[in-house]
């Protein structure tokens, strides 16, 4: 039976996308308080910079969902297998 690691990310890994997330939403943030324009259009990239990121935390989370659904599926799939091959396997 193959046992599968459960591999983790690296503590200098987190920190870089943890930074690179904060220094994205800085620069986003100080170019539309930057940008020449009235209230009105600076609040409208506020509000769609904000949709992006949220959509995109979304889409990311439903991805890795997504993906572990299927590796348990094959895992199930796969075991009912093995399980089938040693019952008429053995005759």
């Amino acid at each position: 039976m193959v046992i599968e690691e459960v591999q983790s990310n690296s503590q200098s890994w987190m920190f870089f996308v943890k930074a690179s997330f904060v220094i994205s939403l800085l620069a986003m943030a100080s170019g539309i308080i930057l940008i020449p324009g009235d209230l009105m259009i600076k609040g409208y990239l506020s509000i769609c910079a904000m949709f992006v990121v949220s959509s995109t935390i979304t889409l990311s989370k439903t991805l890795r969902d997504d993906h572990e659904s299927s590796r348990l599926i094959n895992k199930i799939s796969e075991a009912r297998a093995q399980q089938i091959i040693k019952e008429y396997g053995a005759e």
